[in-house]
């Protein structure tokens, strides 16, 4: 007689802190989440609510407090190995309708939302996990940087980040100046004035791990009323830099189960061709070039004209987008990994790729790669 169980469990996999496990119980597909923090846990339960008002979210069953922190049981929608992510779809040679349509689907979805909800709000009231609290006293800026110092990159430009004020930048032909220090007290100045800040209820963390195919909304302890231009520098520096190059290569295991993001890693890593430095005009030059897949680029492009354009007309007519989305950026660039525990190569290119950032001269639009001219050919 062959016994059959009323639970199974599948792969336990980590995320940052949190371990996800599929589950069928009773011959329901669930997904188990534990995670030790009780705060976010607390923030994750409060975020699916508001967001499942708006948006299409898998349902919460029931979450309970385990020994070491809390375990929510959601709802499984359907994957498997290199499917059921946005990630999947950016995972293939070539663009093709299904992207397009996925694309236009996510778009229309946060268009709607965020002009139906957005208002300008007192930073107290934003959500604050992905900037406010990395850039406020003992957050993920003291603790990366404050009172260290590390080299531009080891081997290559063997010159401390606290001098890189001293040395002009010739970037790709084009000069830029770079002040680390100073560059660190405008982010902690820019996110700790009251100043109001534009807001709307999104998921605040759109990853292409966090929106699944079909289109639907993962990991919700940043869901709520989040900074506008936030939200679309998170899109869009993920998109074009973090999901196909820094993330898989520093954190391999988050694709266990979608191995075909290491196919295409090469052809969203830059290219690092020139690295040295010219004492007598302290100039560093540093000559790199972008890459970004077909399909990502796909991605980005939809993403900027159908969801960043549209929205910036309505709500800031006239105003200087760059200038909205510059702290947003930098601190993904900076936030997200401690620059000094990278490569000094990918340190180099993420050096360049925030004074780009900082520079005067910077240009959303093409910063993004989401035009396909300005980017070299891989």
């Amino acid at each position: 007689m062959t016994i059959r169980l009323p639970i199974r469990l599948g792969p336990v996999r980590r995320f940052t802190r949190n371990l996800l496990c599929p589950v069928d119980f009773l011959g329901r597909p669930l997904l188990l989440k534990y995670t030790r923090n009780a705060t976010e846990a607390r923030e994750e339960i409060r975020g699916h609510a508001r967001l499942a008002r708006h948006y299409r979210v898998p349902a919460l069953h029931t979450h309970l407090r385990v020994p070491g922190g809390h375990l929510l049981a959601y709802e499984r929608l359907p994957g498997g190995t290199d499917q059921g992510l946005l990630l999947d779809l950016l995972n293939t040679d070539q663009p093709s309708s299904d992207l397009h349509t996925y694309m236009d689907r996510l778009t229309t979805a946060y268009r709607e939302v965020i002009l139906a909800t957005a208002w300008p709000a007192d930073p107290a009231h934003v959500v604050r996990k992905l900037y406010w609290d990395r850039a406020a006293p003992g957050g993920r800026l003291d603790t990366y940087y404050a009172g260290k110092d590390f080299l531009i990159a080891d081997g290559l430009i063997d010159v401390p980040v606290s001098r890189l004020d001293t040395y002009t930048l010739n970037i790709n032909g084009l000069r830029h100046h770079l002040d680390w220090a100073a560059t660190l007290r405008w982010l902690r100045a820019h996110f700790a004035t009251a100043e109001p800040v534009w807001v709307a209820l999104t998921q605040g963390d759109p990853t292409d791990v966090n929106l699944a195919h079909p289109l639907a909304w993962f990991d919700y302890d940043t869901a709520g009323m989040n900074s506008i231009p936030g939200e679309f520098a998170n899109f869009l520096w993920y998109a074009s830099t973090l999901g196909g190059w820094l993330v898989p290569t520093y954190n391999p295991t988050a694709f266990a189960d979608h191995p075909a993001t290491f196919t295409h890693v090469p052809a969203n890593t830059p290219e690092l061709r020139r690295a040295d430095i010219d004492h007598t005009t302290s100039t560093i030059h540093i000559g790199y070039a972008p890459r970004l897949s077909a399909r990502r680029r796909v991605a980005v492009t939809a993403y900027w004209n159908q969801l960043v354009q549209p929205v910036a007309d309505r709500l800031w007519p006239g105003a200087d987008l760059k200038n909205l989305l510059r702290p947003y950026l930098a601190m993904r660039i900076l936030g997200v990994y401690n620059l000094a525990d990278l490569a000094p190569e990918d340190r180099l290119v993420l050096l360049a790729r925030l004074a780009e950032a900082v520079s005067p001269t910077f240009d959303p639009t093409t910063y993004f790669c989401p035009l396909e001219s300005p980017c070299p050919a891989p």
